[in-house]
């Protein structure tokens, strides 16, 4: 990849949907993550990269920058970059065109209009004209992906979009404190009543049927109501493997930002 950089905060799922379309335009890509991410749709998510040091999202490439030094020479191998960076120091020195905000918290971390010459931000949180450039509505609907340059996105219901009539009932919440352990694998089949882990001994067991679309990280400490797994009653195991509808969707409204609002800049000034 040489194409202008732009820098994603975050790499769970939804910033990997983003960061493919982006990388799949020809930009060139860094995301920012914390020291230990604790994403469920791991298989398609470019934070895997933390804990193994490299990985593929439909064919795309992400590789561990230990340092800011070796930033370069992944991309110049066109490949996307992932930096442990959870305060973002890094975004002054890289200067990308725009820094995207997928950390999908629901609210501003700290993001603002000065990061880069476009901002945009995912979701709930960000309002256009303020602290960012452009906001990604990212509820499902008729307005997924909308790309809004004035106001702000559908506030959070705290309820998850239904997929094939269930919403709340697909995901795994933690229903105990301690160390998570998980006893069933991404993509496995599921039946309502199995136990798929155990969180400090206690058992986790399905609500629904379906495929598991994604679990937590073995070894990780939880509390109650951590989102833990996701259970796809679609039963299309090749979707645990691919770029969701979202994601792809919210992509497609963080290229049509950046075509919008760049206007041939191609790096910061």
């Amino acid at each position: 990849m040489s194409g202008p950089l732009v820098l994603i905060k975050g790499a769970g799922d939804l910033a990997s949907g983003v960061a493919v379309r982006l990388a799949n335009c020809g930009y060139s890509i860094v995301m920012l993550e914390v020291a230990q991410p604790t994403v469920i749709r791991r298989t398609v998510a470019f934070a895997e990269t933390v804990y193994q040091e490299k990985c593929s999202v439909e064919g795309i490439t992400a590789c561990l920058a230990t340092e800011a030094a070796a930033v370069a020479a992944i991309l110049t191998q066109g490949n996307i970059a992932v930096m442990v960076d959870p305060q973002w120091e890094s975004i002054a020195a890289l200067r990308p065109v725009a820094v995207v905000d997928a950390i999908i918290a629901k609210r501003n971390l700290g993001t603002t209009l000065t990061e880069a010459p476009v901002v945009i931000g995912l979701g709930p949180g960000f309002t256009a004209g303020t602290d960012v450039h452009a906001v990604i509505e990212t509820m499902r609907g008729h307005d997924l992906g909308r790309v809004i340059y004035q106001g702000s996105a559908i506030p959070d219901t705290g309820v998850p979009g239904e997929i094939a009539g269930y919403a709340s009932e697909r995901l795994l919440r933690a229903t105990a404190k301690g160390v998570f352990r998980a006893k069933r694998q991404i993509a496995d089949a599921v039946l309502a009543g199995d136990v798929v882990a155990e969180i400090g001994g206690v058992p986790l067991v399905a609500e629904i049927s379906g495929i598991l679309r994604g679990i937590l990280r073995d070894g990780l400490n939880v509390v109650p109501g951590f989102k833990v797994g996701d259970i796809d009653p679609r039963c299309e195991r090749q979707h645990c493997f691919t770029v969701s509808d979202k994601a792809r969707a919210i992509g497609g409204g963080v290229v049509e930002a950046l075509l919008h609002l760049t206007h041939g800049v191609t790096e910061c000034k």
